[in-house]
């Protein structure tokens, strides 16, 4: 080979390796220009991370923990529930015509009265006439039911104290007392012939009775409620002046038994405590010398009437 073929191909060889050199350069010099918005588009990435593979923004702060918030107390419930307004008004109350009133007397009036008295509205004597004491209880008696008060007496009035009271008997009409020594109450049938002692629950008599004619009347009380005074006819089974219980041990004055165990006799626990307390089933008399004077007339078979009048 000549030596100018030789030359002319070293010249070419060395402008190649110098355009290499100037062009890599170049290139390297435009990269460097771009990085910012390559880096720019780097955080901003096209395509969602896994969800398994966590990812970190150098320009996004780690997230901290937030602290708890305090919740407000809850209001504690009031004690008093709070009343609420009825929905419906409460009707107002009329008297009714009146029935019973001032200036009007007779068996009506007397009946009130003594009804008035059985529940203690009432305390002056029955008398049948209509006064101001009358008006008076009448007027507490419907304030307290809630009745108008008008101190006259309406159907509303007597329908309530009727459904509170009972019948007078005779002698609560006549101002007799329960118990007392009299009574106008009357003889049961059975007491009307022949000889009988006659004992009246209601009030609270013995009656000594011969042939329909009354010679004696002494206050008597009963059994309690769980002895009983046995009610009917009997007779008299047998006496025993200074008769000693074998069951209480209490002493029994002048004992006329007539069911069992059952007799008339004195107590002194009647005399000294009245009508507070009662009997194991006997019929008590509180008067000594009524009793032994009774006594001394009641035989053997005379009756026993034991009843409510």
């Amino acid at each position: 080979m000549k030596k100018s073929t030789i030359g002319a191909m070293v010249l070419a060889l060395l402008l190649g390796s110098f355009a290499l050199a100037y062009g890599v350069g170049e290139a390297s010099a435009q990269l460097s220009s771009r990085e910012p918005r390559a880096a720019l588009a780097h955080d901003q990435p096209t395509t969602s991370p896994s969800p398994t593979t966590p990812t970190w923004s150098p320009t996004r702060a780690a997230p901290t923990a937030k602290p708890p918030q305090a919740t407000a107390p809850r209001p504690k419930p009031s004690s008093k529930p709070s009343s609420k307004p009825s929905s419906k008004p409460t009707p107002a109350l009329h008297a009714g015509r009146t029935l019973l009133g001032p200036r009007t007397s007779g068996d009506r009036v007397r009946d009130l009265q003594a009804r008035l008295k059985q529940i203690a509205w009432y305390f002056a004597d029955v008398t049948g006439t209509y006064g101001p004491v009358t008006g008076s209880a009448v007027r507490g008696f419907q304030a307290k039911r809630e009745i108008p008060v008008t101190g006259l007496v309406d159907q509303r009035t007597l329908d309530r104290l009727y459904a509170m009271t009972r019948t007078p008997t005779d002698d609560e009409l006549h101002n007799i007392a329960v118990g007392s020594a009299s009574t106008r109450t009357r003889l049961d049938a059975r007491c009307l012939t022949g000889r009988a002692l006659c004992i009246d629950k209601t009030s609270r008599t013995l009656r000594w009775v011969v042939d329909g004619e009354v010679r004696s009347t002494l206050a008597v009380r009963f059994g309690a409620s769980y002895s009983p005074t046995r009610e009917g006819v009997f007779h008299v089974g047998w006496k025993s002046a200074n008769h000693v219980s074998k069951l209480y041990g209490s002493a029994m004055p002048f004992a006329m038994f007539f069911s069992g165990g059952q007799a008339v006799h004195y107590s002194s626990d009647f005399a000294a405590r009245g009508y507070y307390g009662a009997s194991h089933g006997c019929v008590n008399v509180r008067d000594y010398d009524g009793i032994r004077s009774l006594f001394t007339q009641v035989v053997l078979g005379d009756k026993v009437v034991v009843y409510w009048s």
